[in-house]
């Protein structure tokens, strides 16, 4: 890679990982955007709709940017504005993972709480609603609304370029849906590259985007909790299926991942995962299914890889990790599996 002097050339040409494939030739690859910088795909968006922003006249020099945030989105968007020259102000709940807070914090972004200390339900309602006020009562303040903002999924088409460049087709594109813009974004431009693939969203149980009732969910930064509006971002002229995943299952395959392979996802991809590797053999030989993992598990150290919280919360469960590490074991490809079966 050559010399670059800003965090966000660093952006972009992230690894492909083949996670699993079946006897008749279908693969499961995973995307891996926890090597972008802030180790998420949301720095992806964050970037495009500062630039848009810039462009449309919205965002202007010592400019003030305005989120709610469950994490990702934040981060990146404190990268972008820590080098624009932009105050960068996110309103977060205590639902959101404790490193996300302090890495944003750390970078500069002032921290507005909507809900107090102690109380770790997610608030995307409020949280919304205060940053859309915030910004319009303070000059120069600009509300990015990421479930709002066309250039959310502008942000993503580099990813469907990036796939095309590593694989001649994309069969299947399955992934979490939070605000939708990576899974539609890359979607959308697959499909101007001449690749329609079938595209599935994964959603937790408790979100509404699909349909069905809502209700608490862990998985974080992904889904539309009861309450909360459904994003533009979400895009269901693009969609093929809509699937539900549990937390304890979601969780159990993030855990089973970096038990068996070192990997370490988030829970929120733990769940499309999941859904992947419990349809593989339903899809049509031959299959190319890519499913974004849009963060690294590292950030989730004290909550889905913590055995005591998990248990607090009746999320563990020993029973459903064997399963997954079972279908990985059933689904490893075969030069992984010449490569142990060698040492």
């Amino acid at each position: 890679m050559p010399l670059v002097t800003r965090v966000t050339d660093l952006i972009g040409r992230t690894p492909l990982f083949e996670l699993a494939a079946t006897a008749t030739g279908t693969r499961l690859l995973l995307k891996l955007e926890q090597f972008n910088p802030t180790g998420a795909a949301k720095i992806r968006m964050a970037r495009e709709m500062v630039l848009d922003a810039e462009r449309l006249g919205l965002l202007s020099s010592g400019g003030h940017i305005i989120e709610s945030t469950s994490g990702n989105t934040g981060l990146g968007l404190a990268v972008v504005a820590a080098e624009r020259g932009y105050r960068f102000t996110a309103v977060v709940d205590h639902h959101a993972c404790k490193d996300k807070l302090r890495a944003m914090a750390a970078m500069g972004a002032e921290l507005v709480y909507v809900a107090d200390e102690g109380d770790d339900n997610l608030a995307t309602s409020a949280r919304e609603d205060l940053a859309e006020a915030m910004a319009a009562e303070r000059d120069g303040a600009f509300f990015t609304e990421q479930h709002n903002n066309d250039a959310n999924a502008v942000g993503y088409y580099a990813v469907a370029e990036e796939l095309l460049d590593d694989v001649e087709r994309v069969d299947i594109l399955l992934s979490s849906v939070g605000t939708g813009g990576s899974l539609f974004g890359t979607a959308t431009r697959l499909r101007q590259l001449g690749c329609v693939p079938y595209v599935i969203g994964v959603e937790p149980v408790g979100s509404i985007a699909f349909g069905g009732p809502g209700g608490p969910y862990w998985q974080s930064g992904t889904g539309t909790p009861p309450g909360a509006t459904i994003g533009t971002a979400v895009d269901y002229s693009l969609l093929d299926e809509g699937v539900k995943v549990s937390d304890v299952a979601a969780f159990a395959t993030a855990r089973a991942v970096a038990a068996e392979l070192g990997l370490m996802i988030g829970g929120s991809a733990g769940g499309s995962v999941h859904a992947a590797l419990t349809r593989l053999e339903e899809f049509p030989p031959g299959s190319t299914v890519v499913t974004i993992v849009c963060d690294g598990g590292e950030k989730y150290l004290d909550t889905v890889f913590d055995d005591e919280w998990m248990n607090e919360r009746d999320l563990r469960s020993p029973d459903s990790e064997r399963e997954v590490l079972e279908m990985l074991r059933r689904y490893t490809p075969a030069a992984r599996r010449t490569l142990v079966e060698s040492r």
